[in-house]
């Protein structure tokens, strides 16, 4: 946590410097819109040359520090994850601290990995941050001693289920944030539109609000597409410990809760025209759903998912 909890500092002085940047653009797009007389022609040319400096503006210090940090970061993580298991003598996710270690993992992991076919480094600050903050919250309220797995639990389907879970919330939690940034840069875009302030002055070196929302769909789907397995492992699962697929438990239900969101969200997207905004709140609202199911749901409802720790 505290290695994460610096990368994010350095994350934070890279957006600081891009705020700079961007100021210093906007001062001069302004000298020239004064010089050449044409206001609105300046405002597009500065909005247009901001959208492209994303993919052009070289990776400041910072950001490197911040990156490899969140690497050092990562490799101590898996480490105390890996040990979990070892000294649990088994796949270290049976109860809610274990999965919250396991999947915040997931998250980081995913996040390095997505560098290597685009660029998110821009989301190291939403990344380290929401990694903080949730590991934070496990320790000091999720924490339990190592305990034998109950009986329902002993199966190979525990590896299956919760893996495809972890990597299902490690693709939407990018998606997330995505959406988020998708948001900003479209309420600074209308704002500047309108002569007003834009605010937020760093998204102007961010990708535009488009290209966001589109990052945003493609990771949802691949989310979607884990999560479904989740649902379907789940399923069978429950038939083998329950004689029943489905009994309509909460964790059930919530589970189905959130695949209806998410197709939802791909469904309208994709063949309703949902674009822009609603789109990126019905994003949001879905996450938001997958963070009530593995808090709210575990702790205060009981059921036959009721395997918490707590």
């Amino acid at each position: 946590m505290i290695v994460y909890s610096i990368a994010f500092v350095f994350y934070a002085v890279d957006l600081a410097n891009r705020s700079g940047d961007a100021s210093q653009q906007a001062v001069r797009g302004d000298a020239r819109q004064a010089a050449a007389g044409a206001g609105g022609v300046a405002t597009l040319t500065r909005t247009a040359s901001a959208a492209r400096t994303a993919t052009k503006q070289p990776r400041s210090r910072s950001l490197r520090i911040g990156f490899s940090l969140t690497v050092l970061a990562f490799l101590l993580h898996l480490g105390a994850t890996v040990l979990r298991g070892i000294a649990a003598e088994r796949v270290p996710w049976a109860n809610m601290y274990e999965f919250a270690l396991t999947a915040t993992c997931a998250i980081v992991l995913v996040f390095l990995l997505v560098q290597f076919f685009v660029d998110l480094r821009f989301l190291g600050t939403l990344i380290t941050g929401m990694t903080v903050l949730f590991l934070g919250i496990t320790k000091i309220n999720y924490y339990v001693e190592i305990v034998p797995l109950q009986p329902a639990l002993d199966s190979y389907w525990l590896v299956i289920h919760i893996l495809v879970a972890v990597l299902a919330v490690a693709f939407l939690t990018l998606s997330f944030g995505l959406s988020i940034l998708q948001l900003l840069q479209t309420r600074r875009d209308s704002r500047v539109a309108a002569g007003e302030p834009g605010g937020f002055a760093f998204m102007g070196s961010l990708p535009g609000a488009v290209r966001l929302e589109d990052l945003a769909y493609r990771l949802a789907i691949i989310g979607f597409v884990f999560w479904t397995f989740t649902l379907i492992a789940g399923a069978i699962w429950a038939e083998r410990a329950w004689s029943r697929y489905w009994g309509w438990d909460t964790k059930e239900v919530w589970t189905f809760v959130i695949w209806v969101l998410y197709a939802g969200f791909i469904h309208a997207r994709a063949t309703r025209g949902w674009r822009g905004t609603r789109s990126a709140w019905l994003n949001v609202i879905a996450y938001a759903a997958v963070i009530f199911n593995f808090t709210i749901v575990n702790v205060f409802f009981k059921g036959l998912h009721a395997y918490s720790g707590l």
